[in-house]
This record gives structure tokens, C-alpha cells and sequence, in this order.
């Protein structure tokens, strides 16, 4: 096995896209990166990101480059409300949410917005969705409208609301599990009598 059949076997085994560290970690020549880089059997999705340039061109590039990245990041909030189709509002960011330890990411593109969450909001709720052969981490529809209703005065009451209704048309919904999300974000007396209206 020649040493460029050798790094796309290991990209591939990787749905395709790899960080520059990650490459090196699992074997593959920095000479051979790069020539497949220069060679165009790789393209540069951001900085220190290969992919594959033969796969299909992906569905959601920026939440790829985003989990690449920052894999110890959820989406949270508009973006994961945009995620779920529980909103109308078009994210100008991706949303993403960190634990309040964790070092802030350099990212030049696409455009983030950071989250600092406590230790319980943080890990409650996380679902992994794999988007073009990447998992990609994300907070479950119930966890994300808790969080839209402790964060209402920074994207707004009305997409809290909003996202709520578009989440109750749903064939089940599950509004105990919203109530229990929104004890850990100490959001519950807010959010208990909107569900109560609609029950």
C-alpha cells in the first residue's frame, strides 16, 4: 500500500474529514497531506480541516466544520432549534455550547457564538447526530427550548415561545422531559406556565 492509498483508507475510516493533528496522529505523512492537498485529492474546509474531494459535496458544511473543530462543543439555541426545525429565525452564528472550563476556539470561519454552561446544563441532553459520516453534537429538542427560555432576553422571548408552539404540534410531545431540562437550567417557574397553557 502506497503511502497516499494508506492516508485515504484512514480518511475514509473517518467519514472522509480530519483535522490536520488527527491525520498526523493516525499515520499519515505531513508530506503526503500536503501533496494530496496540492494535488486536490483534499480539500481545505478551514483552517487545519481536510476533506475528502471526491465525496459528495455535504449537506450542512458549517455544523462539519464546527464539530470537526470544536468536538467538545454541543449546538445549542437558535442553531439547535434550526437543527430540529423548531424555529423560523435563520442563525447569523452557530450557536455552541461549552463547559465555563473549556478554552475558547479560534475559528476564522464559519461565524461561532460561545456558551458558557455549568457543569449539569452543559452534559444534560446531548444527542450525536452523524451528518456526512460526522458526528455532530447537539442538544435534544426538549433540553434546547429549557435553554431558549433561561437565555430568552439574548435571543429573544418570542423565538422561546415560538419554538415551544412549533414543538407542541409535534405527535408527541414530551413536556415532562422539557420540566426536567428546565430544573437543571433553573428555569422551571418560568417555563411551567406556558406548558400548562397548552395542556
Amino acid at each position: 500500500m502506497t503511502a497516499k492509498e494508506h492516508a485515504l483508507k484512514i480518511f475514509k475510516e473517518h467519514g472522509g474529514t480530519l483535522r490536520t493533528n488527527d491525520a498526523l496522529a493516525a499515520g499519515i505523512h505531513p508530506r503526503t497531506l500536503y501533496a494530496m492537498r496540492d494535488s486536490r485529492e483534499l480539500e481545505q474546509s478551514a483552517r487545519g480541516l481536510y476533506r475528502l474531494a471526491a465525496l459528495p459535496a455535504p449537506g450542512e458544511p458549517d455544523l462539519i466544520t464546527v464539530a470537526k473543530r470544536i468536538p467538545k462543543g454541543v449546538l445549542c439555541l437558535i442553531s439547535a432549534l434550526a437543527f430540529h426545525q423548531l424555529t423560523t429565525q435563520v442563525p447569523h452564528h452557530i450557536q455552541v455550547a461549552l463547559p465555563r472550563t473549556a478554552r475558547t476556539p479560534k475559528l476564522a470561519y464559519p461565524p461561532i457564538q460561545i456558551f458558557r454552561f455549568s457543569e449539569e446544563s452543559f452534559t444534560a441532553g446531548i444527542e450525536t447526530h452523524v451528518l456526512d459520516g460526522v458526528p455532530v453534537r447537539v442538544y435534544s429538542p426538549e433540553k434546547t427550548l429549557a435553554d431558549a427560555f433561561k437565555y430568552r432576553n439574548k435571543i429573544g422571548r418570542d423565538v422561546a415561545t415560538e419554538a415551544l408552539r412549533a414543538y407542541r404540534s409535534r405527535q408527541k410531545p414530551q413536556f415532562q422531559k422539557i420540566l426536567q431540562y428546565a430544573r437543571a437550567c433553573r428555569v422551571e417557574r418560568i417555563i411551567r406556565p406556558y406548558l400548562e397553557s397548552f395542556l
